[in-house]
Formats: structure tokens, sequence, C-alpha cells
């Protein structure tokens, strides 16, 4: 006889489960939220702390390089003092970086509560959700939750601009923080329904570990971030030179030894039979390594998308950051439908296959919307390539993360997410300086060749364009151009010619980006032979 459930019994198990994926979710989303929102607000906030836009681009800097330096580390903390007392500790070290930052009176105060508590926090978080995700939901339901979670984290991106547009359009950014501190009180509030596994054995922290895999990934990212300033190998005549090449070249040199090096000690560790920061073993797992290179292609493309669309969007159509922000809207619908649906309507599909559809879909978009840019398009065009790549986006989200964890013991999930963001952060670090980079060089290429071209421009002021500009021509909107060229008294012949150059030179190095982007896409999609052909515990790959 077959026992009767108790529907009251399944009830409340699910809503346990929902809270605790509402919970996981929420927490994804805060993490996202900052830089997305703040990207709209950077003049108001340097002006409100008495900084530079400069200095505030300094302090997101910094925010990037603290969560990078820290995320291996803080994936090891999970196992020395339990996933959920670190993901709680996370979001009090970072609910109170969002307050101090929300009373900031000056940047260096600025500094202490967005860049440093703030990425200390996220640091405790992000890799705790992962792990948590694996404690709290079977095998079978996991693609469906870490498709959620994902998901949140790339909604949080994609409405940043517009949450940012609204409160410094009318109230001020730092309600943005002060709402952070009240969502880090709910998860809180939450989280006691979110269940831990005590870890059976305490191992001990490597601290020599940390300092080489934190020193390591640190200069590897703040090589990548200033790529834009000093120039990738060539350096920039305004940039510093280390032996005639770019500081970038020895900063990702230096970096990648002490990968290298940090590797190599915790080989030595293991060897020895004592605790490792990491495995290196782990990286020899062909399920493990299969799914990290595709979050890695995933966030390239999805950070560069996110930096290519607003600037076409706010600079290059002039939109408000509100405007701007709903147009980015598209791709919140169908990343939240792939990452939601694909797992519910079709539980047993081929990770491997839902991978590469969603590459293919991403691809498609950055194609679709390269062709469709022109100087005479209007914002509508952006709406088509977004919800593909939203879709493509949602889709990753879908399988990626139970590809990573289920590749190993549920007691190594901590460990997983470690590693697993700080690839996440290198994919959004290099797509985004990727995609400025060649943004930049092809607009100044295509600007001065335009001006060169030009019969109305005279010599003079060519030989002046060509020496001034030919480090960088800034990425401008008509107006700031017009206010430019009238302070330097441009005649009206060189005021249309430079409107018409910096027209065309825009649409070039935004397709020049995507060019970039949708060739990583399509990079990426040879490399997907290393996922799983059939979905986590169902017997065999």
């Amino acid at each position: 006889m077959t026992p009767s459930v108790d529907p009251a019994h399944t009830n409340g198990r699910s809503k346990a489960a929902g809270v605790v994926l509402l919970t996981l979710a929420a927490g994804q989303f805060l993490m996202a939220l900052d830089s997305s929102v703040m990207n709209v607000s950077i003049a108001t906030v340097a002006e409100d702390v008495g900084s530079s836009v400069t200095g505030i681009q300094g302090a997101i800097t910094a925010y990037t390089l603290v969560m990078a330096m820290l995320m291996v580390p803080g994936g090891k903390v999970g196992a020395l003092i339990g996933r959920k007392r670190a993901f709680m500790i996370g979001c009090v070290v970072y609910g109170c970086g969002s307050l101090t930052t929300a009373l900031a009176p000056n940047l260096p105060v600025l500094l202490f509560g967005w860049s440093l508590l703030e990425g200390i926090g996220a640091a405790l978080i992000l890799p705790s959700i992962v792990a948590l995700v694996a404690g709290n939901f079977t095998v079978e339901r996991r693609p469906a939750a870490y498709g959620l979670v994902a998901a949140a984290g790339a909604v949080a991106i994609a409405v940043g601009p517009l949450i940012g547009g609204v409160a410094t359009t009318y109230f001020s950014w730092r309600w943005v923080f002060a709402g952070e501190v009240v969502l880090v009180l709910g998860i809180l509030v939450l989280a006691r329904r979110v269940a831990d596994a005590a870890p059976d054995v305490r191992p001990r922290l490597d601290l020599v570990g940390t300092v080489l895999s934190a020193l390591g990934l640190g200069t590897f990212v703040f090589g990548v971030l200033r790529s834009s300033e000093w120039g990738w190998f060539r350096p920039k005549p305004d940039g510093p030179s280390w032996l005639g090449v770019s500081p970038v070249v020895w900063l990702v040199f230096a970096g990648l030894a002490l990968v290298w090096a940090f590797l190599r000690w915790e080989a030595r560790l293991v060897a020895r039979g004592r605790d490792p920061l990491v495995d290196p073993a782990l990286l020899e797992n062909k399920q493990l390594t299969g799914g990290l290179t595709m979050f890695f292609f995933q966030y390239l493309v999805q950070m560069g998308v996110f930096f290519v669309v607003p600037l076409y969007l706010s600079v290059a159509l002039g939109l408000s950051a509100l405007k701007t922000g709903a147009r980015i809207l598209p791709l919140s619908v169908t990343l939240l439908a792939a990452a939601i649906l694909i797992p519910r309507l079709l539980p047993d599909v081929s990770p491997r296959r839902v991978v590469r559809l969603g590459i293919l879909s991403m691809f498609a978009g950055a194609v679709v919307l390269m062709a469709a840019l022109d100087a005479d398009a209007g914002a509508e065009i952006v709406t088509v390539p977004l919800l593909l790549i939203g879709l493509g986006m949602g889709a990753l989200a879908s399988q990626l993360g139970s590809v990573t964890v289920s590749a190993v013991p549920d007691e190594r999930s901590a460990e997983v997410g470690g590693i697993q963001n700080s690839v996440t952060n290198l994919g959004a670090s290099i797509g985004t300086a990727l995609a400025g980079s060649l943004l930049i060089a092809t607009l100044t290429t295509s600007f001065l060749t335009s001006v060169e071209e030009n019969p109305a421009v005279p010599e003079r002021v060519k030989t002046e364009a060509d020496a001034q500009l030919s480090s960088g021509v800034p990425f401008l909107s008509d107006a700031q151009l017009k206010t430019a060229l009238a302070d330097a008294d441009a005649s009206a012949e060189v005021t249309d010619a430079a409107l018409e150059a910096n027209t065309e030179a825009r649409i070039d190095g935004l397709r020049a980006a995507l060019a970039v982007l949708a060739l990583a896409a399509l990079l990426s999609l040879f490399l997907t032979h290393r996922i799983p052909a059939t979905q986590p515990g169902s017997g065999g790959r």
C-alpha cells in the first residue's frame, strides 16, 4: 500500500524552499547592484563628497579589487565557521559598509565603506551562496535554484541604471545604499530558514596561500582595470612606461606568476597532508573546469554588453538614465524566463545542449545589434538583440551553477564557490576592459581619419587634433563635444566636421566592441565539450 502524503507537509516544505531561494537570490541581487547603480550617478556622487569623477571611479575599481583578492579565501571561511555563519557575517559587514557609504561626508569614508567593507562582505557572501544552494536543494532541483540565483544577479545589473536614475533624479544616491541596509536586514531575518551542515572537520586556514592568491588575482585584475588608461601593450603618451612597455603587461605577467606560485604551494601542502586553500586537483576535474570556462566567457560577454549598450543609449542617443534603464529591461525578461522555465519544463535536458544554444543566442544578439547600429538608428534597435542576449544568459545561468558544484562532493561547494566567483570576476573585468579598449581605439582611429579626410578642416587643426587626441578620443555626446569646441573657439566649419566625424566614429567604436564580444562568444562554443551531456544525478555524462 502506498503511503499517503500529507499535502500540508508538502506545502510547508515548498514554502520553506521558496524562502531559502528568495534569501539567496536577494543576496546575489544585492552583490550585483552597487556598480551598475553607481555608473549613472558618478558625477553626482563626486560632487556630493567633494571629489572628482576619477576618485569615484577609483572607488569602484577598489571595490572590484578587494573582491578579487579575497574571493578564494572567502570561500574557505565557510569551511572554517560554517557556510550559513559566513553568509550572515558577510551580510552584516556588507550592511555596515552600505550604511557608512550612505552617510559618507568625503571620499576616504566612501572608500572605507564601499570599497573595503562591502568588498569584504561580498567575498564572504558570494561563495557561501553557492555552497548554501548545494546544501539546501537536492541535485534535481539545483539547476532551477542556481538559475534563479544567477538571474537575480544579472537582473540587478540590468535594472541598476534604472534604480540609480530614479534615486539620483528624484531623491539622492545615498538612498540606494540606505535601501541596501534595509535589504540586508530582511535577508538576515529570512536567513534563519536556511539550513547549514556544520563542517565535520575544521581545516586550518592556509595563510601563505591566502597571501599568494590575493596578490596574484589582485595584481592581474588591477592590470586589466588600468588597461584603458595605460594601454594594453604600447604605453599611451600620457601614461607610464616600464622598459618601453605598458605596465599592464608586467602586472598581468606578475599576477599570473603569483597564481602559478600559489598553485605550486597548494600542491606542496597536499603532498605533506596539510589543508590547502584550494586543492590543485580540482583543476584536473574536466566537468568543473568546463563549467568555470563557460562562466568566464559568460561574464566576459555579459559585462561587455552592459558596458556597450548603456553607452549607445545614454551618450550616443542622449537618453536619460531612466530611459536607458527602461530600454535594457527586455533583457531581464528573457533572462528570467530562461533561467526559471528551462529547468522546470525540461528537467532532463542536456546541459551541454542548453549551454551551446545559450551561447549561440548571445552571439546572435551581439551580431544583430552590431548590424543594426547606424548613425540614424534609434533606441528601438536594441530591443530584439537584448531579448536574444538575455535568453542566452538565462540559458547558461540555468545550468552552469549546477554543473560546477555537482562536479565535486557537497562539502567542497564553498571552495568551488570561491573559485567560481573569482573566475566570474576575472571574466567581468576583462570583458569590460576589452570592450572599452577596442571601442576607444576604433573611435580614435575613425575620428582622426574623418578629420584628416575632410577638406573643410584647416591643416593646422588637423595637426593639433592628431597630436592631442592620438592617445585616445573620449566617448562624447554631441552636446559635450559642442561645449568643448565652443570653449576652444572653433569655427562653424570645424564644429560641423567634428560633430559629423564624432557621430560616425562612435558607431564604429561600438561596432568594434560588439564584434570582439561576438568573437568571444563564438570562441567559447568550441570549449563546451567539457560540459556534461546529461543532468547531474541522472547517471552518465
